[in-house]
């Protein structure tokens, strides 16, 4: 029992030492970055993916879009003091990935506005181009698919939610994309797309950056929630039918104005001048003959 006794104070003894301290310190430091190492892999792989990604835009950005925006983003002006490309150092991915995923970006020429055409880059491209564009500071985010897309939705949530998109696209979008969302003029040269067959991430995108002359809709003035609504309601009108006949284009009032004059009136101009040349007429010489 005494030799027990003596055994123990010896291995108390060394367990107070500052040797130990140090070995169990050791042994810590080693299980605790063990752990990490077997639980966050991934998280490791994630940020080597993501440089190789900024890496891999900056050459894209270099090559097709710092002649107008410069080298790191900061913008180009002209002699003149004028804008010749705008700085992206705050645009965010959203805002790249609505501009070159619609064929705006890359410009062929600078003008008033970019209009949509056929895409250059590549989703993979367009991707990196995004990730360098964030990196240079901060902006919106692509936005995830859950946030315009309504599947796993029922019927009756799908109906509400366009019934409530209906009246915030109503009230806040009409004046410039008309009332079913085919465009119209705007000042200065400017134009308010078609958005009718447009990708719901797009729609999105949009409202969230505010292109061109677009006014930019953050999540405080209309949440996402309510954002879905509306690319909902656009849908909808996408797959609804025409029951008037001739759509001239859903323009409105311009298109429908303009009809009326040209082919109302100048049909009712045409039938009273018909009316005239075939009705009976008398002359004095006719009158001179009959007395």
């Amino acid at each position: 029992m005494r030799l027990l006794n003596r055994s123990a104070g010896r291995l108390s003894r060394h367990r107070r030492g500052p040797i130990a301290g140090l070995l169990v310190l050791v042994c810590g430091l080693l299980l605790t970055g063990g752990l990490y190492a077997a639980l966050a892999p991934a998280q490791a792989d994630t940020s080597q993916d993501e440089a190789a990604l900024v890496k891999e835009g900056r050459e894209l950005f270099l090559v097709g879009c710092a002649f107008c925006h410069g080298q790191n983003g900061e913008g180009v002006l002209t002699q003149g003091g004028s804008q010749y490309g705008p700085a992206l150092t705050d645009v965010g991915a959203a805002a790249v990935d609505f501009q070159v995923g619609t064929g705006r970006m890359p410009m062929a020429q600078p003008g008033v506005q970019a209009p949509r055409k056929e895409v250059v880059y590549t989703k993979e491209e367009t991707a990196a181009l995004a990730a360098y564009v964030a990196s240079l500071g901060t902006g919106p985010a692509v936005p995830d698919k859950e946030l315009y897309s309504t599947e796993g939705m029922s019927q009756k949530e799908i109906e509400a939610l366009v019934v409530r998109g209906g009246q915030i696209f109503l009230a806040n979008c009409t004046a410039c994309h008309n009332f079913e969302g085919s465009g119209g003029a705007m000042p200065r040269g400017g134009f308010a797309p078609k958005i009718r067959g447009v990708d719901s991430k797009h729609i999105y995108e949009a409202m969230l950056t505010g292109p061109q002359s677009m006014d930019t809709f953050s999540d405080g003035n209309i949440p996402p929630e309510d954002k879905k609504a509306v690319i909902a309601y656009l849908n909808e009108l996408d797959k609804a039918p025409s029951y008037s006949g001739f759509t001239l284009g859903g323009l409105g009032p311009v298109s429908e104005g303009i009809i009326a004059w040209i082919v109302g009136i100048g049909v009712l101009v045409g039938f009273a001048v018909w009316i005239a040349a075939h009705t009976t007429r008398s002359s004095k010489k006719k009158d001179e003959a009959a007395a």
